[in-house]
């Protein structure tokens, strides 16, 4: 059968036909060029520089640091969140543009940490954003960061991106 319509439609045996959506080819491109928001609180974003320096080269990914939020797709919250830093964050993430991700890094960015028990500490970032991936560890292992950003890669994949939201 292909091969009948390779020679209907005048292609020699070297061509290849790729079908895909339009959906798809987007969000392929869409994955492959993730730009996270510097967002270092604390001791875990040193395990963020980590990440993006030669060993780890999440480059390769295609994820770059921005320094502005508005050209940024994703929100990497590294370290503890306090109740006067809450605010801040909350106006860096409303002025990322969407479709905007966000990953909580460490165990003072998803449940406050050694440090829940302070006055000052909110008790995990998703009560001032939403929240994508969670990220264990204190602090997590540039391998695992790059595994979240898979998860990430593999969410944006998945979206309906033509798709209008009611």
């Amino acid at each position: 059968m292909l091969e009948r319509f390779n020679i209907v439609n005048g292609l020699n045996e070297d061509s290849r036909m790729i079908l895909t959506t339009l959906d798809e080819a987007v969000n392929l491109a869409r994955a492959n060029s993730v730009w996270y928001l510097l967002m270092g609180l604390a001791c875990c974003s040193i395990e963020l520089m980590q990440t993006g320096g030669p060993r780890a080269d999440i480059d390769r990914f295609g994820s770059l640091f921005r320094a502005t939020p508005r050209q940024s797709d994703l929100m990497i919250v590294a370290g503890t969140v306090t109740l006067k830093m809450a605010p801040r964050l909350r106006r860096l993430y409303d002025q990322m543009a969407e479709p905007k991700y966000v990953i909580a890094m460490g165990s003072c960015a998803n449940c406050g940490g050694l440090f829940n028990l302070s006055y000052c500490v909110v008790k995990g970032v998703d009560k001032i954003i939403p929240v994508d991936v969670y990220l264990p560890g204190c602090p997590p292992r540039p391998e695992a960061l790059t595994e979240a950003l898979i998860k990430i890669q593999e969410k944006i994949k998945k979206e309906k991106y033509f798709l209008k939201k009611d």
